[in-house]
């Protein structure tokens, strides 16, 4: 049997269920409120709040009169920083601004709790026990793993340890996959996603992560 042939055999996935990492309890259940708050507050959050336009105040022009008030024929001027010129100020232009919105530890728990248990009762929760062949990352083994799991296309999340370089650069530039380390989980992205994906390696530490939720 080939490397190849022994690395595919490996990567066969199956779905996890929920007694295997030790979450058994359906009490813990968000109402779509909370779900909805905590996203509207993360997309509200990653905004930077960059945007922003010069006003009459801001823009580089002389402050002097154009031309004298009466006797030229021409319509009344006080400044060339007039929003009524070309180059003038901007009125009521949007500024910069940062905005941010809490959501309590409580409500993350409840919606990540509730989250997980939709995944693992729908057999959505798979684990791999796969490893890289060589040294370097591989797009193509990773793409070939989802592509063997029937996973191919489809929008996943891949939890792995911050210290995961190799496997990370192998799935980070595979279009519909989003890795996320264990501490990053929010409801945006793990709802977002049709399956959730782990290695066999980081089963522990993925277990750790959802018993938080609990």
């Amino acid at each position: 049997m080939s490397t190849k042939e022994k690395t595919e055999n490996q990567a066969l996935p199956r779905a996890l269920a929920a007694s295997e990492v030790g979450y058994d309890r359906e009490d813990l259940k968000a109402s779509p409120g909370a779900v909805s708050q905590w996203i509207r507050a993360l997309l509200q959050n990653w905004r930077q709040g960059t945007l922003a336009t010069k006003g009459r105040s801001d823009v580089k022009m002389s402050n002097k009169k154009p031309w004298k008030q009466k006797g030229t024929g021409r319509a009344r001027a006080g400044t060339a920083r007039s929003p009524l010129w070309r180059g003038g100020g901007v009125t009521f232009g949007p500024q910069k601004r940062v905005r941010k919105l809490t959501v309590s530890k409580k409500m993350k728990r409840q919606v990540l709790g509730h989250l997980a248990h939709q995944f693992l009762s729908n057999d959505r929760v798979f684990i791999f026990d796969w490893q890289i062949n060589g040294d370097k990352p591989s797009t193509a083994q990773a793409a070939r793993l989802l592509k063997g799991a029937d996973l191919s296309g489809k929008r996943v999340i891949m939890f792995i340890p911050m210290d995961d370089f190799m496997t990370y650069a192998s799935f980070a530039n595979i279009p519909q996959v989003k890795v996320l380390f264990f501490d990053q989980a929010n409801a945006f992205d793990v709802m977002n996603a049709d399956s959730w994906v782990v290695l066999n390696k980081d089963f522990e530490s993925f277990k750790e992560m959802v018993s938080k939720w609990i």
